[in-house]
Order: structure tokens, then sequence, then C-alpha cells
């Protein structure tokens, strides 16, 4: 049987790929944050990477070429 992706079902499995990959980064991140924050250092520029990091999920693509570039 062949398995059929349709535009829908291959943005879910994008963006799960891209969760996956942006955990350990956003981890990373809260630990900086943390260390940041303790030591009065200024925390803009963290928190500007973590919201980076969370919009890598608003997929916009309409067209699964624009899909595959995201996985490059």
């Amino acid at each position: 049987m062949i398995a059929v992706l349709t535009m829908p079902k291959s943005i879910e499995i994008t963006k799960t790929r891209l969760r996956a990959e942006r955990k350990p980064l956003l981890e990373a991140q809260d630990v900086l944050f943390q260390r940041a924050l303790e030591s009065g250092a200024d925390t803009s520029g963290i928190v500007k990477e973590k919201q980076r990091l969370r919009d890598i999920t608003k997929i916009t693509a309409t067209e699964l070429n624009e899909l595959k570039e995201l996985a490059a």
C-alpha cells in the first residue's frame, strides 16, 4: 500500500520534526535565561531567540516544495 501525503498531514509531520529539533535549543535558552536572571544580566536577546524558536512551527507553506525547503 502506498501512503498518500496530503498537505495538512505533511505540515503536521514537518511541525513534529521541527518541535523535536528545537526542544534542546529551547532548553539551552532556558538555562541561559535563568543564569542571566540570577546575575542580573540583560535577558532581551534570550527572550528574542526563544520567541524565534517558538515561531518556527508557524508554517505558512501552501505547496509541498515549500515544505521541502524547510527540511533543508
